[in-house]
């Protein structure tokens, strides 16, 4: 591997920490490209071709985790939720949810408590590891 592209993808690196790390911030492209040090249309072209999903599908995903995290540990509401991980919009928020999981933020919070509840009243025969479920639930977009 050259220098250049190592460089490009410590860049790019770099640009994916900064979303994981304020991904409740409002971020744009300009704003990751300038952490870049690359044109707007440059970056987004090298961080799909890094990444395999553009910029904004990559930090709506990573909202969409979080938001799950929330649904499934805490009571809070979702449209309070759907402020917190970032979105401008509960209608924004619910289509981006069903489409990255399969079903909406209120239908999948219900689902889980339900299976947590069947799960807790069976017996304990065999657990799976919490980082195995939580690979096997992750969503892929």
């Amino acid at each position: 591997m050259g220098r250049a592209v190592e460089e490009t993808n410590r860049r790019m690196l770099r640009v994916r920490d900064a979303m994981d790390r304020d991904y409740a911030q409002p971020l744009d492209v300009p704003a990751l490209a300038r952490i870049a040090h690359v044109s707007q249309a440059h970056f987004t072209r090298t961080f799909r071709a890094t990444f395999g999903e553009t910029p904004h599908r990559y930090l709506q995903r990573r909202r969409v985790e979080r938001a799950m995290f929330l649904l499934r540990e805490t009571d809070r509401a979702v449209t309070d939720i759907c402020y917190e991980v970032g979105f401008g919009s509960p209608a924004t928020f619910s289509r981006t949810f069903h489409e990255i999981v399969g079903r909406p933020p209120r239908t999948y919070r219900k689902e889980r408590r339900a299976r947590e509840e069947r799960d807790s009243a069976a017996p304990a025969a065999m657990s799976v590891p919490t980082c195995f479920t939580m690979a096997w639930t992750r969503p892929s977009a």
